[in-house]
Parts: structure tokens; sequence; C-alpha cells
């Protein structure tokens, strides 16, 4: 079973769309949010299951859709890294790309 962890940044986007759809229906914003985690949870068991994000083409790259939102993983043997949990209408490259990258060596 793999180990799924969430980057700080991939946190604050799904705080981000719970705030936006929570401005119409406390209901709805839970439910989706919800939704979203357990997707995520899936991939404990099942990480290959995402599609490889078309826009790289890397395979440790994927992702999963719920509702209208892309959630971007990478898998690294038996960890998976959710990285962002976008809207599916955003330009993603950039933000999947700096989130991807190993950060810089400490001095």
């Amino acid at each position: 079973m793999a180990e799924v962890s969430w980057l700080l940044a991939a946190l604050d986007d799904l705080d981000e769309i719970a705030a936006y759809i929570q401005r119409d229906s406390d209901k709805y914003a839970r439910i989706v949010v919800e939704k979203i985690r357990a997707a995520t949870r899936d991939l404990a068991k099942y990480p290959l299951m995402g599609r490889v994000v078309p826009e790289l083409s890397l395979e440790e790259l994927r992702e999963r859709i719920v509702y209208s939102y892309r959630i971007f993983y990478r898998v690294r043997g038996d960890r998976v890294t959710i990285i962002a949990v976008l809207h599916g209408a955003r330009q993603v490259t950039d933000i999947l790309v700096s989130r991807s990258s190993p950060p810089p060596p400490s001095p």
C-alpha cells in the first residue's frame, strides 16, 4: 500500500476551492471537498489509477478528476504526493512543473 501525502500548496488549493464554493453553499463545499479527499485516499491502494497528465506526458505525474477539479499527484515508488487541486479550466503546466520539481539544495 502506498503512502499518500499532500504538499502544503495542494492543501491551500483545497481550502481555496472550499471557500469559493462556500460563498454559495456550505453544504456543497463540504460535499466537493469530501469527494476530492476520498479520491485521494483511493490512491493508497491504486496509485496508478489516474491517467498521465496529457500536458506533460510524464509517467510519474498523474491526475484524477472530481467534478470540475483536477487532482494532480506524483507517484514515486510506494509514495504518492498530491501536488495540486485545480479547476479544469485553468492553465496548469507552469504550476505543475514548479510544484513537482525537487527543492533546490540547502547552502
